[in-house]
């Protein structure tokens, strides 16, 4: 695999190895003791799988006092994939950085706690993965507005497709002390 470490302190960004020929294709999408090796260590405690159509945008979420680290990919489709750093000791703080991920080359995003994450899906639909650090907790949920001005995020999308829930969050700069890292 093949491993770009970020200038966001412990986002790092893989491509793995793909065996494939006339019959289809073979990865690996987690291995313990190689992506010890490369500063992943979990425990993982939960996979999620979410679909979505073109043009929905999903988050900026997070939780906490639950904090998960996420190890995201592209099982079908592509997506715009948007992080920020909420880590008050983070010299990337209040700030974002964005990958296209696809299923085609596989990527996969390690996104540790203390980041909020979002996506926008390019293809018709996307199934996206998510193996979690910890486990999903309504009480802890938390997030940041998807268009905040503060951030301004360009988003790749006209007319995006918001849950009302994300319509809802606060953007960066209003977040209570209590909810940042």
């Amino acid at each position: 695999m093949n491993i770009k470490k970020t200038d966001f302190p412990g986002l790092i960004y893989i491509e793995p190895r793909i065996f494939g020929d006339s019959r289809g294709w073979f990865l690996e999408t987690w291995n313990e003791e190689q992506y010890k090796q490369i500063g992943i260590t979990g425990p993982f405690v939960q996979d999620n799988i979410s679909y979505s159509s073109r043009g929905v945008v999903r988050g900026l979420h997070y939780q906490k006092p639950y904090s998960q680290g996420k190890l995201i990919f592209v099982i079908q489709g592509s997506v715009w994939d948007v992080v920020v750093d909420l880590r008050k000791s983070s010299p990337k703080f209040g700030k974002w950085i964005a990958f296209n991920l696809t299923e085609e080359k596989k990527e996969q995003l390690f996104v540790p706690a203390g980041f909020a994450h979002g996506f926008c899906v390019l293809s018709d639909s996307a199934l996206f993965q998510y193996k979690c650090t910890d486990k999903y907790s309504l009480q802890s949920e938390q997030g940041i507005m998807w268009n905040d001005p503060h951030l301004n995020i360009p988003w790749p999308v006209d007319n995006p497709l918001i849950s009302n829930k994300d319509q809802k969050h606060p953007c960066f700069k209003d977040l209570r002390d209590d909810l940042l890292f």
